[in-house]
């Protein structure tokens, strides 16, 4: 796929079909993907399909009409937001005379561009060659026209088929022991940071909904934040002072998008481990766009899926409850009269609290929100150390509220210390 060519997106809205997000809605976002990576809409539009066809989706008058709308627009490509079949990529293709790609292939594009680590890179491409193993049908005839970036798919015929297909699957094994090292890595690191005092916070939420944004006021980084879809792919973590805590661990992820590829969630799952480990999850929204309330509903299936939240959307994890807190962001962007129909909701929930990333509004309460949420199990325990344990006695001064410290019998200190549950865990195993 070519930066800058023109390109002309087609939604279809199949009838029976649910989706969370209106047909309109669906339209803008796959603009936006389109532009995430650099292509020119030339037009885009809706296209209701009363039956979807299993060799082309759209019916044939609708196709004919696609296709004179390519050449009016010269577009060279064209873009379902949907999910086609192998069958119907073709297809569409040999009756356009131009390049398809659907929903799952501009997204696999997006992130093939974007993963900057050898990690995210290593999981976009086993992503890519699951989806593009399903490609390799032996209905196809033209091999050479088969897009993928990865430089090794050859001519056409069965047997240049079978090899390719071969070929996918070795290199998909080989991916799948790599990653597995990886996640095997992480899986250390974590329980390194998990004898390690400090607690860690999770920036989740949809795409584009101002996470990086918020993830660099906070702790004066740089990573990308721009108005893209998918503007960070590669988890990226800082340290950050919190009221009542020295040092806390904030991990900024990768955004999640409604009809996310499954070969991706499969892909992205190592990654996506660190929220179910974290202390605490922020759920980044984006209230200035109409959609806010479907993307919630996108993010808190995702977080079912890896079981950080009950299908009620109760909040749970293996270990027990990891409180999560709704951030609702772009306030600057809320015209007067948004602003007075949600601020009554942001001040009653104990789970929620208005901010604005870009312009800093609220980041000070937001502070005091989550070290209250971190701390909110803490409790006033008394302690007895000897006097010559400076590292304990160190610690303890660090990362818990000292009430009282005082000498005690036989060369021992007695100190009053206000601690949350974790903490004192950490403590007993120092």
């Amino acid at each position: 796929m070519t930066r800058g060519a023109r390109a002309l997106v087609v939604c279809p809205d199949v009838r029976g079909r649910r989706h969370d997000l209106a047909a309109e809605e669906r339209l803008a976002e796959a603009r936006g993907l389109a532009l995430a990576i650099g292509l020119v809409v030339a037009d885009s539009f809706v296209l209701p399909v009363r039956d979807a066809r299993p060799n082309l989706l759209f019916g044939s008058g609708q196709v004919d009409n696609i296709a004179v709308a390519c050449e009016q627009h010269e577009a060279e490509l064209v873009i379902v937001d949907g999910a086609l079949t192998p069958i119907q990529q073709r297809n569409l293709e040999d009756r356009l005379k131009r390049k398809v790609i659907d929903r799952t292939g501009l997204i696999l594009e997006i992130f093939g561009e974007r993963a900057a680590t050898a990690e995210g890179r290593l999981q976009v491409e086993l992503a890519h060659l699951d989806y593009q193993q399903s490609r390799l049908v032996r209905s196809w005839t033209h091999l050479e026209r088969q897009r993928g970036g990865f430089g090794f798919l050859g001519g056409p015929g069965e047997t240049q088929i079978e090899a390719d297909r071969r070929m996918i699957r070795q290199r998909m094994g080989r991916l799948r022991r790599e990653l597995e090292q990886v996640r095997r890595t992480r899986a250390l690191h974590r329980e390194r940071r998990g004898r390690a005092p400090w607690p860690v916070i999770a920036l989740v939420g949809y795409t584009n909904a101002g996470k990086s944004t918020l993830f660099n006021h906070l702790t004066g980084a740089e990573v990308m934040a721009e108005d893209l879809l998918f503007a960070t792919l590669d988890p990226t973590m800082r340290a950050i002072s919190l009221p009542g805590i020295e040092k806390a661990i904030l991990s900024d992820t990768v955004g999640f998008i409604s009809d996310l590829p499954t070969q991706l969630v499969a892909a992205f799952r190592a990654t996506l481990e660190e929220v179910i480990a974290a202390d605490a999850i922020c759920h980044v929204r984006d209230m200035a766009t109409e959609a806010a309330g479907p993307q919630k509903s996108q993010v808190l299936a995702i977080l079912e899926d890896l079981g950080v939240v009950s299908g009620e959307g109760g909040r749970k994890t293996g270990s027990g409850c990891v409180p999560i807190l709704e951030v609702w962001n772009k306030w600057d962007a809320l015209s007067e009269e948004r602003r007075a129909e949600l601020e009554p909701l942001a001040a009653q929930g104990e789970d929620m609290i208005a901010i604005s990333a870009l312009t800093g509004e609220g980041i000070e309460a937001l502070l005091v929100r989550l070290g209250e949420m971190l701390t909110g199990e803490a409790r006033v325990v008394e302690l007895v150390v000897p006097a010559s344990d400076g590292r304990r006695l160190a610690w303890l001064h660090a990362h818990g509220e000292v009430l009282e410290d005082s000498e005690a019998d036989d060369g021992e200190r007695r100190v009053r210390v206000r601690l949350g549950t974790r903490e004192l865990g950490r403590f007993d195993s120092l």
